[in-house]
């Protein structure tokens, strides 16, 4: 094994989500569609947080860097994965595999980090709302997602290295729709059980950190709401969080599953739905879930429409 090595990769080759060339013309329609709305509720979110003064607060601060997030990892995979859908070589260089895990790791992670910033936010929110304005000030949220964003970089930089310094002997095809960490370590011919532990540890800690402080943050959460008397003041309460709830909950549950388990159980026919699921309808899902539950929001991109569309 000691004269292989990775240089004689070129490139691999991606066996995507089917061989069916006419279902494949639909799969790439919807993916397109997918797409297409991702980045304008994305953009659209974004733009709207910035150009209207009242969202100018800590929770539309992070909201905005979660929509930047799924605009990443979204862009990484979807244009490359529509482009396979009517290629017939479907293949991805050497580097352009390196460069798309590399930053969809990075952003998943970020979001991973980020998606816990927010929750412990909502609790400053509702279980300290006097010292809110104090214990969030914009220092302390720039710091916030600056960390999230360095450990989010600094983990996906492990895992591709040493993920690329295997060596891709056994053959270049990918079974999956594009470059990630236990689909590729499936293809080297030498022991990869420290990759497996590097990501379950490494991976496994951006998840259970940030979900731990997701969980005793609404555990105070609750706790404080209950106590309320108004039935007003409580919804009141739980509006705040509910978007976020629905985007934790919809990303944690395809993540988890995904990557806290050993690559020898990764199998193509049981991720393929989990895979499509958080990295195209995700960032879809996410901007819809917050304008149509976050009043603010949908309020500020009517604004936005009636200047720009209906003058």
């Amino acid at each position: 094994m000691a004269g292989w090595n990775n240089t004689q990769v070129k490139e691999f080759i991606l066996q995507g989500l089917t061989d069916n060339p006419k279902l494949q013309i639909i799969l790439f329609v919807l993916f397109f569609i997918f797409y297409i709305v991702t980045l304008l509720g994305n953009i659209g979110i974004i733009v709207a947080i910035r150009a209207d003064s009242h969202l100018h607060t800590p929770m539309y601060f992070f909201l905005n860097n979660l929509s930047f997030l799924d605009l990443c990892y979204s862009t990484v995979i979807t244009p490359k994965t529509l482009a396979t859908f009517l290629s017939k070589t479907k293949a991805i260089s050497y580097h352009e595999c390196a460069l798309q895990m590399y930053f969809f790791a990075a952003s998943v992670t970020t979001e991973c980090f980020l998606l816990g910033i927010m929750a412990y936010d909502r609790y400053v929110a509702i279980c300290n709302p006097l010292l809110y304005s104090v214990a969030m000030s914009k220092q302390l949220c720039i710091r916030l997602v600056a960390g999230a964003y360095t450990l989010g970089y600094m983990n996906a930089t492990l895992h591709t290295i040493t993920t690329f310094r295997l060596p891709f002997c056994k053959t270049n095809k990918i079974d999956h729709f594009y470059c990630d960490v236990p689909p590729l370590i499936k293809l080297s011919c030498t022991d990869t059980t420290m990759n497996e532990i590097l990501m379950f540890i490494f991976g496994g800690f951006a998840e259970t950190s940030s979900l731990t402080t997701i969980i005793v943050s609404y555990s105070y959460i609750i706790s404080t709401v209950l106590k309320i008397r108004s039935v007003d003041g409580r919804k009141k309460a739980f509006s705040t969080c509910g978007s976020h709830l629905a985007a934790v909950t919809i990303f944690y549950s395809t993540i988890l599953f995904m990557y806290l388990r050993p690559a020898s159980t990764y199998a193509m026919s049981q991720d393929r739905v989990a895979s499509v699921f958080y990295t195209v309808i995700i960032p879809m899902l996410n901007p819809l879930i917050y304008s149509l539950r976050n009043n603010e929001v949908a309020q500020a991109l009517k604004k936005i429409k009636t200047k720009y569309c209906c003058k």
